[in-house]
């Protein structure tokens, strides 16, 4: 028990240093780019702050820079008196904003433009690190070939026909294209599916390209909408290896010649492409000798499997986890696209994607602390993810944004003066109020996801627990 709590306390530990270097990196590089720039182009620099509202603490550097850590951390700032007053969020400036100089229009740019580019500076440093120790993808996520297509699946509701079986895709089918957009992984089916926002006749349908006895075929699918998000699914799950994890000594596994890390490709003759799949196999086969085809150092061979129960099996899989190196840019670029889609179907009515889907920063801190127990590797991923996702959304033309200070001093530029600042004012407080009542919202569909989240486990939990015996009955006296 001692050791128990050592390695839980360890591991809390681990998860919390990961989030706080990882996500607090993200919003720390995208100001330090602010900061260096400006301090570059000698505009006056006020504050430094990591988080919004007032100081947890705060130091005055030689520098003459107000340094704090504060205590929303829903992001952070540098105040430049001379760029923007952004008082309503960032405090108000001390400054004599008309005792200092002007500032140019290139000089503006260059430092809005810098806090996107430290994040995807820092985001492509941390693609150096993934593709030289690889990526962990389970052989499932890796393939887009069919292996079971469900008879049906619940729609809002209700059960209904999957849309797999309605169009007749079939075991063995490899998808090729959604949309006439290619995919490579079971990720990238399941992305293209739930931003897409094709209808006809009144409901939605996507176009799949399906290879079948090598000729490649369109299938017209209706997709439902499924699952707790509520997003379009079409009822497959995709093959993936099934390696033998553990063989338990003097179990029927062991007696059949079965080995660890066997790949079990076939039960009696009948390919077996899923853990469910398998598990059906061998329950039938219960009480009578079993053939298991198994590919063993490359080589095909077939073992014979008597069990009387599932309990004298003494068998447990692991799904096979293949690395992958994609080079910097590849990740990079691959981050971009996916916050182009999620913004593009976000903007499309026909889509099924809404705001509710997005995650704020209640959200990314609790992905964050999921992908940080599952490995340095992905907790590496997501906080690509992220950075390309903050580089963007703070560059789109929206009033206080980044973008949208940029936009403003564009505006001045080509009309031959600045904008008023009583416009410029109303236009930030208006979108400041917009900004936080979106983030609010957002954040209670975070919160209701970890709530759900958190009674799943619970109930998974407390079924896997053994039960107690009852206790005897007291004779009656």
């Amino acid at each position: 028990m001692p050791s128990d709590l050592l390695n839980s306390l360890l591991s809390n530990l681990w998860v919390a240093f990961v989030v706080v270097v990882l996500f607090g990196g993200s919003i720390f590089v995208h100001e330090l780019g602010h900061f260096l720039a400006a301090r570059r182009r000698g505009a006056h620099v006020e504050r430094f702050s990591i988080g919004f509202g007032p100081p947890i603490f705060a130091w005055r550097g030689k520098d003459g820079v107000e340094y704090r850590l504060s205590w929303f951390p829903l992001g952070g700032y540098v105040l430049l008196p001379q760029l923007a007053d952004l008082g309503a969020v960032e405090g108000e400036s001390r400054a004599d904003v008309t005792r200092l100089p002007p500032v140019n229009y290139a000089t503006k740019m260059i430092i809005f433009v810098a806090g996107a580019s430290f994040n995807i500076l820092f985001a492509f440093a941390l693609a150096c690190i993934v593709w030289v120790i690889g990526q962990p993808t389970p052989t499932g996520f890796f393939s887009t070939t069919i292996a079971e297509i469900a008879p049906t699946m619940p729609s809002e509701g209700k059960d209904v026909v999957s849309p797999a079986a309605k169009a007749g895709l079939k075991s063995g089918d490899t998808i090729t294209a959604v949309d006439g957009r290619p995919v490579a992984t079971f990720a990238d089916i399941v992305e293209l599916l739930a931003l897409s926002s094709g209808w006809s006749e009144g409901a939605r349908q996507t176009i799949l390209s399906v290879q079948r006895d090598g000729q490649i075929i369109s299938v017209p699918i209706e997709p439902v909408l499924s699952g707790d998000e509520k997003i379009r699914k079409i009822g497959i799950t995709t093959v993936a290896k099934l390696l033998v994890g553990r063989v338990a000594p003097g179990s029927a596994t062991e007696k059949s010649g079965l080995k660890d890390d066997d790949q079990i490709i076939a039960v009696n003759g009948t390919r077996t492409l899923t853990y469910p799949q398998l598990s059906e196999a061998l329950r039938a086969g219960l009480g009578q000798p079993t053939l298991i085809t198994v590919r063993r150092s490359g080589i095909e061979q077939t073992v014979t499997l008597k069990a009387d129960t599932t309990a004298d099996l003494g068998l447990s899989i692991k799904s096979d986890v293949t690395y992958v190196h994609p080079n910097p840019f590849q990740q990079i670029g691959d981050s971009i696209v996916k916050t182009i889609r999620t913004l593009g179907a976000l903007l499309n009515p026909r889509s099924d994607i809404g705001l509710s889907h997005l995650s704020g920063p209640i959200g990314i801190i609790d992905n964050f602390v999921a992908v940080s127990r599952a490995g340095l590797p992905l907790a590496l991923w997501f906080t690509i993810l992220v950075n390309v996702n903050l580089a963007i959304f703070n560059l789109l033309p929206i009033p206080v944004l980044d973008g949208g200070q940029m936009l403003f001093a564009t505006i001045g530029r080509l009309r031959g003066r600045p904008l008023p600042v009583s416009f410029i004012m109303t236009a930030q407080s208006v979108f400041l109020v917009l900004l936080f009542s979106m983030v609010l919202y957002v954040s209670v569909f975070d919160v209701r996801r970890i709530v759900r989240d958190v009674k799943a486990d619970r109930a998974a939990e407390a079924a896997a627990a053994p039960t107690k015996p009852a206790p005897p009955a007291t004779p009656a006296k």
